[in-house]
């Protein structure tokens, strides 16, 4: 009688009997777990991109900031006038 010899088992040979044994049910919270994070990075890239232009819009402003108050401490006089313009233009615009 011709002797046949079994080949040792491949990975995918091997069923799953259905039984749900407590490293699967780890393994399907991690699958879980890492689908969700990848759900969530572009949303955290977009976070991260909105608080840097946050940060540079607040840089921006505090320098504006900065630069009008010494020109209206260099130039009180005419800070005076452009202000008395400015409100002369909106309040004939309010009154059409």
């Amino acid at each position: 009688m011709p002797q046949t010899y079994a080949s040792a088992p491949v990975a995918d040979d091997i069923i799953d009997d259905g039984f749900d044994r407590p490293s699967r049910v780890l393994e399907r919270a991690a699958d879980r777990i890492l689908l969700e994070g990848q759900a969530r990075a572009p949303a955290q890239r977009l976070r991260a991109a909105v608080r840097q232009d946050v940060a540079r819009s607040r840089l921006w402003a505090a320098r504006r900031v900065q630069r009008t108050r010494t020109a209206i401490q260099t130039e009180p006089v005419r800070a005076g006038l452009y202000a008395l313009g400015a409100g002369l233009l909106l309040g004939l615009l309010m009154r059409r």
